[in-house]
């Protein structure tokens, strides 16, 4: 929230700040228009006022001062009294209403004929440009500083006097025209202009300013939109992978400065690749939606959830107290996992938990997200649907990453080697099949158990390669037994991505082919957990493994959740009874009936039983007068590599 309201404060500085420099640039162009426009308007009206000056000056010339002069000649012997006469009565009404200022009427050479005040000096100096452009035959006009005019300023005209009867320039009128009326004139004339062209330039600035505030709204929509793009999920509208991380990192700097803790949770669905594969990639993305919005009413105010990519979420719970979290977490996983009706399909939504809390499990969030899923493929691996983080015994998810890269090497460097647990008839103490254990002599870390590496590579395609390695090398050392007269039975585990893997029963029928070993001498073990993943495809591989006389053995029976339809329908050789239900036979009668029940159960789906985990005779008389064929253990031996069984072993191969 805090930082949607910063996003929108920012967006509005910055959409005011844009539309500013929209208006000024706007503003610069359209004021330097209008200076240019004024500009011309100024020139024309002081074009108007001296074009008016000079048709004012034409019109006297030729209709008061040509007409009084008569028939004159040349003006240099001066004018007659009638010509004066004439000149007077003629101009004295112009002069009289101030339409003329002054006027003068002179020779080429300068001399003033007539002056409208009687004066025979003044005037215009005859070098004057305008004065000898008029004795020439043009009109010169000009406005001029005159004192004697209204307003101190005159129009100047300087006009070829011509004789009527002639048509010849005879002289020079000087005339002074007054400037302020035809000044205030077109000054009223400009100030109009002035509007008209103020109202012009301002629509024309509005029309601007509109498109401006029009186009930074624009783009402030289209910012905010490609923001939220790009810190959301286009398909569930939920926040991404980099705005979690953002507001994770705000929840963690708040529970550093208030003292308080929190919660970072993945969320991952379980199987969501077979929705795909089988309905389409739409039906995934609708059951996507699905889950987004029954994650999100559950949440509290102040909570995100985001979704990280593919079929993974994310929650991050600010001041949500430790003992609340597994609660919560429960509530939505039973929201969660109601059935969907997808395409038409009802689907019984399955996701796995990862929690990890703050500051108990990490202070930044990478941390935290690592710790989170590391718990959450610990769910994926188990029978609980929400695992706390608990803080040791979980490799973190770079940690795997690193040990499935180290173990494609060692398949190459051969730094992998088998050991065999002898499994033990309880009948007479016989040795009648062994099972392969895979064992890591790591470099730089020493011996490595299966525990340390085997989670890793089953989530990733090593395990394939890996599974492969196994069953040659077993088949390898088997070829030995047989050379030996001993023909036990080698059970080799194997991993749910095996049987899902297309092909696979057909490859291990080649293995044991090209050993020259009977299928019957192979007995595969796989986890009741493997069997209910993909139960149709999971079924399909046993069958097909069956049909070519390899055996299957279920491991550690009683900790998954496999039907008993499932198993009904699987050719089973052996079901392994787990060592969680043997290792108190004896002190727990729960745990007795329990055995008691898969005895009886194996049996009647025609599957031998074995117990792991055989530590004590009592244990092993217990299992043998329940009816319990086979048994394994410490009892008997630990896992030792091939030689050591034949040194082990007395020749009959049983154990004494």
């Amino acid at each position: 929230m805090w930082r949607r309201h910063r996003q929108r404060r920012q967006g509005a500085r910055s959409s005011a700040s844009l539309f500013a420099t929209y208006a000024v640039a706007g503003l610069v162009p359209i004021a330097a228009l209008g200076a240019v426009l004024i500009r011309g308007v100024q020139q024309d009206a002081a074009r108007q006022g001296i074009d008016q000056g000079r048709s004012q000056a034409a019109v006297i010339a030729e209709m008061a001062v040509a007409p009084a002069l008569g028939n004159a000649g040349r003006l240099d012997e001066g004018l007659t009294a009638d010509q004066r006469r004439h000149l007077q009565e003629a101009t004295d009404l112009a002069l009289f209403h101030g339409s003329v200022v002054r006027m003068r009427v002179r020779t080429f050479a300068g001399q003033v004929v007539y002056a409208d005040d009687g004066s025979t000096a003044g005037g215009i100096s005859t070098a004057d440009p305008a004065f000898r452009a008029a004795s020439t035959g043009d009109t010169a006009v000009d406005v001029v500083d005159y004192p004697d005019a209204p307003g101190g300023r005159a129009i100047r005209a300087l006009q070829p006097v011509v004789a009527s009867a002639t048509g010849e320039s005879v002289g020079v009128l000087e005339l002074y025209l007054p400037d302020q009326a035809i000044a205030a004139r077109l000054h009223r004339e400009i100030v109009q202009t002035y509007w008209r062209l103020g109202g012009v330039l301002g629509g024309i600035y509005l029309v601007l300013g509109l498109i401006a505030w029009s186009t930074t709204r624009s783009l402030r929509r289209y910012a905010a939109q490609q923001e939220h793009e790009a810190l959301h999920d286009g398909l569930t509208g939920l926040p991404n992978r980099e705005e979690f991380r953002n507001r994770a990192a705000h929840a963690l700097a708040a529970g550093r400065r208030d003292g308080t803790g929190g919660a970072v949770v993945l969320v991952d669905l379980n199987r969501f690749k077979e929705v795909n594969d089988t309905l389409g990639h739409h039906a995934g993305d609708e059951l996507l939606q699905v889950v987004a919005h029954r994650l999100l009413p559950g949440l509290r105010s102040g909570d995100t959830l985001a979704r990280l990519g593919g079929d993974e979420f994310a929650l991050i719970m600010p001041g949500l107290e430790a003992a609340d979290v597994l609660p919560r977490m429960n509530r939505l996983r039973e929201e969660l996992t109601r059935e969907a009706v997808i395409e038409g399909v009802p689907l019984n939504v399955e996701a796995s938990f990862g929690v990890a809390l703050y500051p108990e499990h990490g202070s930044d969030v990478e941390e935290l997200l690592q710790r989170a899923d590391a718990a959450m493929y610990q769910s994926k691996r188990g029978a609980i649907d929400v695992v706390l983080y608990d803080g040791g015994g979980v490799a973190t998810p770079t940690q795997w990453l690193v040990v499935q890269a180290e173990l494609r090497h060692a398949l190459q460097r051969d730094e992998l080697f088998l050991v065999y647990q002898p499994k033990v008839d309880l009948a007479d103490g016989a040795i009648n099949g062994v099972e392969a254990l895979v064992r890591w002599q790591h470099p730089e870390r020493g011996l490595l158990p299966p525990s340390e590496f085997l989670p890793a590579a089953e989530l990733s395609g090593v395990i394939e390669p890996l599974t492969a390695w196994v069953l040659r090398r077993a088949a390898e050392d088997q070829v030995r037994w047989l050379a030996e007269g001993r023909p036990w039975v080698v059970s080799v585990n194997i991993s749910a991505r095996n049987l899902e893997t297309p092909g696979f029963a057909g490859f291990v029928a080649d293995l044991l082919a090209e050993h020259g070993l009977p299928p019957e001498l192979m007995l595969l073990e796989v986890t009741e957990t493997a069997l209910a993943g993909d139960a149709e495809t999971a079924a399909q591989a046993v069958r097909d493994l069956a049909a070519r006389g390899i055996g299957i053995s279920v491991d550690d029976f009683g900790m998954g959740y496999t039907s008993l339809s499932q198993l009904r329908g699987m050719p089973i050789a052996e079901i392994k009874i787990d060592r969680a239900f043997v290792s108190d036979l004896l002190t727990d009668s729960e745990s007795r009936a329990i055995v008691r029940s898969v005895i009886e159960l194996a049996h009647g789906l025609g599957s031998k039983v074995t117990a792991e985990g055989v530590e004590v005779p009592e244990m092993a008389d217990w299992l043998t007068t329940a009816g319990c064929d086979k048994a394994q253990g410490y009892l008997y031996s630990r896992p030792v590599a091939w030689r050591d069984i034949q040194r082990t072993y007395v020749a009959e191969g049983v154990i004494r």
